[in-house]
C-alpha cells in the first residue's frame, strides 16, 4: 500500500470504536417508530422481526469484520472491493456509500429542528417560504444550521474529539433507554402487550424489511480502521459486538413500549416511545427526558456518519478517483478537513430545503448503502477464492458461505426498493436523486480517467 506524506493518527481506543458504531445504529428511529413496529407485527412479532433483521445484518457485518481486520485502512468497502474485484467496482461501492452517509447527515440536520417541536410546540417563527407544501421557518432553520456547524467543528478538530462527543451522547441515550426498559418491565402492564402477533408472518416481514436500515452504522467502523489504536483481530469482534448490542437494544425497547402503552393509545400517539415513558412513570416530564435521549441519538448518528462519509471521500481522493482537494489532511489532527467541511456544508444548507426533500434523500441513500454492502460481500467471496492465504486476523467461518448469504440478502434488499415493493423508491423524486448521483459519479469517472487506477489494489498485508 502506498504511503502518503500525510498520515491519519491512531487515536481511537476499543471503547471509542464501540461507542461510534453502537451510537450510530441506535440513533433516533427507536423514539419515532417503535409504535409502528408494534402495531404492524404485534409485540412478539416485532421483537422476532428485529431478531431476524439482526441476523441478516450480522451476515453482512461478518464479511465487513473479516475484511476490516485484514485491511485496517481508511476507506472500508472502497479498499475491499478495490482489492477483491477492481477499481471501477470499488468506485461504485464507495460512491454509493458516500451518498448513503451524506444523506443521513443531511437528514439529521432536519430531524433535530423537527424533534424540538415536541418540546417547544410554538417555537417556529419567521415564515420564509413553502417547499412541497411544507412551510419553512427561520427559527426552525437556525436550529438545524447551528447544530450542523457545531458537529462540523467538532469533527474538524479531530476524530478523538468527535469520538469523545459520541461516547458522552451514547451514554446519555443508554441511561435514558435503560430507564424506559426497566420502567416498562417493572411498572408496565402485561395486558398492554396484546396482541402478541398482528398479521402473522406477513406482519413480521413488513417490520423486518425496515430493520437493516435501523442497523446502518456498523460500517462506519471500517472507515476509521486506520485511526484505531486497536489490534486488527479486535476490529472484527468489536464490529459484531456493536450489531449484537443494537439488536438487544431494539428488542428491549419494543418490549418496554408494548408494556407501557395500550394499543389504542399507541395508535393515537405521534411519539409512542415518549408517551410510554410518561405512562410508565406517571409524569409528562419523563416524556421530555425521553425526547432528550432521542436528540442525543440524532447527534450520535450525525456525528458517526460525518466521520464515515468524510473518510470514504478522503480514501477516494487518495486513490485519485475524485479531485485531490478531498484528500487534504489537517497537519495537526490528521483529519480529512476538506471532506469534513464539504459534508458539513451540505448539512448546513439542508434545513433550507424543508422536510420532504430530505425524506426522499434518505430513501435514495438507503438503496445506495445496500448496493455498497452487496459489492463488499462480492469482494469477500472473491478474496476467499483468489487470495486464500491472505492474512485474516478475524475469520468469518472456514468457508465462503457467510459471504454468499450476505450477497443473497443484499440482492433481496435491493429488490425491495424496486417499484411495487414495500420499500419502493418514490417516483420521480427519489429515483431522480439516485439517478442524479449516479450520473455525477459517471462524469467524475470520465473526468478523472487519466489518473483513475487501472489495476486491482496491491495491499501489503501486515501481520
Amino acid at each position: 500500500m502506498d504511503n502518503n506524506k500525510q498520515e491519519v493518527q491512531k487515536v481511537l481506543s476499543r471503547w471509542d470504536v464501540l461507542f461510534l458504531a453502537f451510537g450510530a445504529m441506535i440513533g433516533w428511529g427507536w423514539v419515532v417508530m417503535s409504535g409502528e413496529w408494534i402495531l404492524g407485527a404485534g409485540t412478539i412479532g416485532a421483537m422476532i422481526a428485529f431478531v431476524l433483521g439482526g441476523i441478516l445484518v450480522i451476515f453482512v457485518g461478518l464479511t465487513y469484520a473479516e475484511l476490516a481486520s485484514s485491511m485496517p485502512t481508511t476507506g472500508g468497502a472502497l479498499i475491499y472491493v478495490f482489492r477483491g474485484v477492481g477499481p471501477k467496482s470499488a468506485f461504485i461501492a464507495a460512491w454509493m456509500l458516500a451518498l448513503g452517509y451524506i444523506s443521513v447527515v443531511a437528514f439529521e440536520a432536519v430531524a433535530l429542528p423537527t424533534v424540538i417541536e415536541y418540546i417547544f410546540p410554538n417555537y417556529k417563527v419567521g415564515y420564509m417560504y413553502t417547499i412541497n407544501d411544507y412551510e419553512v421557518y427561520a427559527s426552525w432553520v437556525l436550529v438545524g444550521v447551528g447544530a450542523s456547524i457545531f458537529v462540523t467543528i467538532i469533527n474538524y478538530l479531530g476524530v478523538k474529539s468527535a469520538a469523545f462527543l459520541q461516547m458522552v451522547l451514547t451514554i446519555i441515550i443508554a441511561l435514558i433507554g435503560l430507564l424506559l426498559i426497566f420502567g416498562g418491565v417493572f411498572n408496565g402492564e402485561a395486558a398492554n402487550s396484546d396482541p402478541l402477533f398482528v398479521g402473522g408472518i406477513g406482519g413480521i416481514m413488513v417490520v423486518a424489511i425496515m430493520t437493516p436500515f435501523m442497523f446502518v452504522g456498523f460500517d462506519v467502523i471500517p472507515q476509521t480502521a486506520e485511526e484505531m489504536n486497536v489490534p486488527a483481530k479486535a476490529i472484527g469482534k468489536i464490529l459484531i459486538l456493536s450489531v449484537v448490542l443494537a439488536v438487544i437494544w431494539y428488542v428491549a425497547v419494543i418490549l418496554a413500549v408494548a408494556l407501557g402503552l395500550d394499543k389504542d393509545s399507541m395508535a393515537a400517539s405521534t411519539l409512542p416511545t415518549a408517551d410510554a415513558m410518561v405512562a410508565i412513570f406517571g409524569s409528562d416530564i419523563w416524556g421530555i427526558v425521553l425526547i432528550l435521549g432521542g436528540i442525543a441519538g440524532i447527534l450520535t448518528s450525525w456525528n458517526a456518519f460525518i466521520i464515515g462519509g468524510s473518510r470514504i471521500l478522503y480514501a477516494m481522493a487518495d486513490k485519485k478517483m475524485i479531485p485531490a482537494w478531498f484528500g487534504k489532511l489537517d497537519a495537526k489532527h490528521g483529519t480529512p478537513t476538506n471532506s469534513v467541511l464539504f459534508i458539513g456544508a451540505l448539512a448546513t444548507v439542508a434545513p433550507l430545503l424543508g422536510r420532504p426533500m430530505l425524506v426522499w434523500l434518505v430513501d435514495a441513500g438507503g438503496l445506495a448503502i445496500v448496493i455498497g454492502y452487496l459489492l463488499a460481500a462480492v469482494a469477500f467471496v472473491q478474496l476467499r477464492k483468489n487470495e486464500p492465504n491472505m492474512v485474516r486476523p478475524f475469520r468469518a467461518g472456514k468457508s465462503s458461505i457467510v459471504g454468499w448469504i450476505a450477497i443473497i440478502l443484499s440482492i433481496f434488499f435491493v429488490i425491495l426498493y424496486m417499484p411495487g415493493m414495500p420499500a419502493a423508491l418514490v417516483w420521480p423524486y427519489e429515483w431522480a436523486i439516485f439517478a442524479g448521483w449516479t450520473i455525477l459519479g459517471i462524469i467524475l469517472m470520465i473526468a478523472m480517467r487519466e489518473n483513475f487506477p487501472k489495476e486491482k489494489l496491491k495491499y501489503i498485508d501486515k501481520e
